[in-house]
């Protein structure tokens, strides 16, 4: 499935096509040194645009993927070389590979192929670290790589130049590469897989409460990637026909980032403007790096000069345009923005109503502890489908706690979680939907570059009932009457905009439970009397229940049919609002032991 509009697409593969095949065209029209950098900016861009496949739709920047450059690169190099040539140059090659001699077709088929199951193995391994830690793991597998290269000597000839290769990459060869690059990254981009990473890029703790699985998303990236950087030194090995390991270490890491950083790594316009930049630039900072004339004034040569060139048009880059200079959106979604509509609401566009014999979610005795600090002692608590309760306590009585841990983004140190007879103590925080749950948090967690719409879809398609994805988010985006501002990023909105972006996100996932974290919060009372009757309609129309915590008390008294109270991690008192209102351990924990017995009930806990 692509997320994005038809239209997007259709012009996005249709200037894809043009552009690159105009670049061959004007190279090959204006002569051979032309035509050899431009060979080399498309294989560079096929490059660039596989490091953006992870590190741009991920948020974690990669130095390793040039590994798979030098993968793709030998082992196609050794499948075309003739094998006159390997014999005498190779002679301890395993005998099948040094009589194997096959077209440049097959030979890239294979390395691709090969380097995807490489960065399978290890993807499995690097998926399970997190930001810094990632990218630095990624460093020390270029190393790993290049250290490999150098002393498998019988395959690789080690740190020598590795030579004889049939130099078959033509511009038309890159150029189809590219094509096949760049349109590949594209459709992945607005995949449902590319939008789910897109999402856990923005915010992962948010993604996971919606059902993704953000490592197995990662991992889908990465081999894709490395397939795609293994297409690119192919190409380049077969360009060049004689290579050493260090085209494939830092020099040129530097380069193919300083290309994906000033593009911008979030998009496929980005990789085209940042390869095409700093080719631009290259090629004139190696000219004048022999030295100049400037009239009179005689500038002598200075080593580095491209080097250094390209890392002050890095850091001008971070300091004036830090998303690089193509933004954050493809050359069409802005182009088309205003043309862009979301399906209009029709009579099938109501969601499910809750089986009646949904399952209560009943936990018992949970105890969460951090360090020396009792967050939860002992708290048991139920909620039903049709119901909303609220949770109420003064600050820092445990409230959202005990919600992380209904979630399943915390783990309690004791206790039982049950849905019917699902246990949920243990589960991961992306599987919390499959248990017909989904939820808000107390500080806004949207994914802020995504589009209301996309905010919405990307939930509707990752919660286990993504069958009905499109209906889902008709419904939600309806609901709470945001269908006008579907289109635009929901870090733009207001603050009480926002608030209704991140219900309907969780209503998109086809709940039966909604646990609902100060969605109050921001609104003005207007806003509030409204997110009431949508509540009010969700239980009544379709048999949602509702856990939630509020500091607004007169959405609380007027809306909950039950509430439960915490004080100091631990749970007070249980009942209606009228009974809460009059027990003795609430008023105390609202207005203190001292001034008790002076009013008949706490103010804090009276309706409006």
């Amino acid at each position: 499935m692509i997320t994005a509009p038809r239209v997007h697409i259709v012009f996005s593969i249709g200037a894809i096509i043009v552009v690159i095949l105009g670049v061959g065209v004007l190279s090959m029209l204006s002569g051979a040194a032309s035509e050899r950098i431009a060979t080399v900016f498309l294989i560079s861009l096929i490059a660039v645009t596989g490091m953006g496949i992870y590190s741009g739709n991920s948020g974690i920047l990669s130095f390793g993927h040039l590994s798979f450059m030098a993968i793709g690169a030998y082992a196609a190099s050794l499948l075309t070389v003739p094998a006159r040539m390997k014999s005498a140059t190779l002679p301890n090659l395993p005998d099948w590979l040094a009589a194997t001699e096959l077209s440049l077709l097959s030979a890239v088929v294979i390395a691709v192929v090969f380097a995807g199951f490489v960065a399978l193995l290890i993807g499995l391994a690097i998926g399970r670290l997190e930001g810094s830690a990632a990218t630095i793991a990624t460093l020390c597998l270029l190393i790993i790589v290049h250290g490999v290269i150098i002393g498998w000597r019988d395959v690789t000839r080690g740190a020598q130049t590795f030579f004889g290769v049939p130099r078959e990459t033509t511009i038309w060869v890159a150029a189809a590469g590219c094509i096949v690059a760049l349109i590949l990254a594209r459709m992945y981009r607005d995949s449902k897989s590319g939008l789910r990473l897109r999402a856990g890029r923005e915010n992962a703790i948010a993604a996971r409460a919606i059902g993704i699985n953000i490592r197995r998303e990662r991992l889908y990236a990465w081999v894709l990637s490395a397939a795609v950087m293994a297409l690119s030194g192919a190409l380049m090995a077969h360009f060049l026909g004689a290579f050493s390991p260090k085209k494939f270490f830092f020099v040129d890491t530097f380069f193919l980032l300083a290309m994906l950083i000033v593009g911008g790594m979030t998009t496929i316009t980005g990789a085209f403007t940042g390869a095409a930049s700093i080719t631009v630039v290259t090629e004139v900072l190696r000219r004048l790096e022999g030295g100049f004339d400037l009239g009179a004034l005689q500038i002598p040569p200075i080593f580095g000069t491209t080097q250094i060139g390209i890392g002050l048009i890095i850091l001008i880059a971070m300091f004036r345009k830090a998303d690089g200079l193509a933004g954050l959106k493809e050359w069409e979604e802005r182009v088309f923005a205003k043309k862009a509509k979301t399906p209009a609401l029709s009579g099938a566009a109501a969601a499910t109503a809750v089986s009646a014999d949904s399952p209560t979610l009943d936990a018992r005795n949970i105890t969460r502890r951090f360090g020396g600090l009792t967050a939860l002692d002992n708290v048991s608590i139920r909620v039903a489908p049709g119901e909303i309760a609220g949770l109420i306590g003064p600050n820092g009585s445990g409230k959202t706690t005990l919600l992380n841990i209904l979630s399943g983004v915390l783990a309690p140190d004791a206790g039982t979680i049950m849905r019917g007879d699902r246990d949920m103590s243990a589960i991961a925080p992306h599987a919390i939907t499959s248990f017909g749950i989904a939820r808000t948090f107390q500080n806004i967690r949207l994914f802020p570059t995504l589009s209301v719409y996309q905010n919405v879809l990307v939930a509707a398609i990752s919660a286990n009932q993504s069958k009905d994805a499109e209906r889902r988010v008709q419904f939600a985006l309806g609901r709470l009457e945001l269908t006008d501002l579907a289109q635009k990023d929901a870090g733009t909105l207001s603050y009480g905009d926002q608030r209704r972006v991140e219900i309907a996100r969780a209503l998109a996932c086809g709940p039966s439970l909604l646990f609902l974290d100060e969605p109050a919060a921001g609104m003005n009372r207007e806003e509030t009397d409204r997110l009431m009757q949508t509540l009010r309609a969700l239980r009544d129309e379709l048999g949602i229940g509702v856990l939630l915590v509020d500091h607004d008390m007169a959405l609380i008294n007027q809306l909950c049919d039950r509430m439960v109270v915490l004080n100091e991690g631990r749970l007070i008192a249980e009942g209606t609002p009228a009974e809460i209102r009059k027990n003795p351990l609430v008023i105390e924990a609202y207005i203190g032991r001292t001034n008790r017995g002076k009013i008949e009930s706490p103010v804090p806990l009276h309706g409006a």
